[in-house]
């Protein structure tokens, strides 16, 4: 049983990074606030302790720390001590992050991808399964309730033996060289990763494939390139996907896609009909049985199962969308420690990605990178 067991009232929340000017940041606060099952109470919101101390007051944070070891050293000692850390500072941090409260029983919601490198990754994989605490990963895109309800449709066998999966997020914010702090550090491949797009962006639609069809890589063969000048990690990625049971599938990611905004979208097929998903209609899925029309399915509307209305907050004709995704990892999360209080396992249903999911990440963008430097060889993730 947890040393929070017994512990009343919402979850205390920490948080390392996000301070001012920090779009990630914002986004994990209003996720945790969305539900009322966290409270923010401590960070440390910059490796500046002027910019973290001012960021946690304009914030209302009451307990601001310079460094994040002193943080979590600090909180463990706490009777009012944190039960769970959210982590969204530049990659390369993640894993130092991460160890530092694992290792005191303090949960991790940490953003994505894992870490910076694979080798950093595995040794995170360790500390996680060692640690008495959870491990939280925000993918977020797996928790709108369409998403859950493509899942479940392909689970049922609704779409029988899959066949062909395409997944696509094109981007167009970095199609010219950007100055701006967020476009800086994703071109460091030492705080960013080796990976540009592929770890930024690629993860995610790598990691949303994986959801829906549950179907592992086997092999994959990737075309990375940086096409502006200057550029040190990739920016378009075109990756063939070769998965178990013989489906084949595509993965294109890409930052210099012009005209396209958060264009993630996912196709699969197979013998029985075909799915259809786009984060820009989050709302919908299209669902086409094999000689059947092609059919729409609503959030709260015919068809929609209890996998989408679990995670599902406002009436039909309200749309949820990103943040309420966003949330919806946080809630999942929350019901989870909730349960790791009292030395339960997590109410039915409950789903968020984890430590493993992490480091298939990591691998995708490690196979991109081999596969790349070998002509798009086909290599096993």
């Amino acid at each position: 049983m947890s040393r929070f067991a017994g512990r009343e009232g919402p979850i205390r929340l920490g948080m390392v990074g996000g301070g001012s000017g920090a779009f990630i940041g914002a986004v994990h606060r209003i996720a945790a606030r969305l539900d009322g099952k966290y409270q923010l109470v401590a960070g440390a919101l910059s490796s500046t302790p002027e910019r973290a101390r001012e960021s946690a007051a304009a914030l209302g944070i009451p307990r601001s720390y310079d460094d994040f070891t002193a943080m979590a050293k600090a909180e463990a000692r706490r009777r009012d001590g944190i039960e769970a850390v959210a982590i969204v500072t530049p990659n390369h941090m993640h894993g130092p992050v991460a160890r530092e409260f694992l290792k005191r029983g303090i949960h991790v919601i940490c953003d994505k991808p894992l870490t910076a490198t694979l080798a950093e990754a595995k040794r995170l994989q360790q500390a996680a399964e060692k640690a008495d605490a959870l491990f939280v990963l925000t993918h977020n895109y797996t928790g709108y309730p369409m998403v859950r309800e493509a899942r479940a449709l392909v689970a049922s066998g609704a779409l029988g033996r899959l066949r062909v999966v395409q997944v696509e997020y094109p981007q167009g914010w970095m199609a010219a060289p950007v100055a701006n702090k967020q476009a800086e550090w994703r071109n460091d491949p030492v705080r960013g990763g080796a990976g540009g797009s592929t770890g930024d962006i690629g993860t995610h639609a790598y990691n949303l494939a994986r959801f829906v069809t549950g179907l592992k890589v086997e092999a994959l063969a990737a075309d990375l390139s940086e096409f502006v000048e200057g550029r040190q990690n990739d920016d378009n990625a075109h990756v063939m996907l070769r998965f178990e049971g013989g489906a084949r599938g595509m993965l294109w990611c890409s930052q210099v896609a012009v005209g396209h905004e958060n264009s993630l979208r996912l196709r699969v097929y197979g013998e029985k009909g075909g799915l259809e998903w786009a984060q820009e209609n989050p709302t919908e899925l299209w669902h086409t049985p094999l000689g059947e029309p092609k059919r729409l399915i609503t959030r709260m509307g015919a068809g929609a199962g209890p996998e989408a209305a679990r995670v599902s907050r406002t009436p039909a004709g309200h749309p949820e969308g990103f943040l309420e995704a966003f949330a919806t990892i946080y809630s999942e999360a929350a019901e989870a420690i909730l349960a790791h209080r009292e030395g339960k396992s997590p109410p039915e249903g409950v789903t968020y990605p984890g430590i493993a999911d992490g480091l298939e990440g990591m691998a995708f963008i490690d196979a991109c990178l081999r596969s790349s430097r070998r002509n798009a060889a086909w290599v096993v993730p």
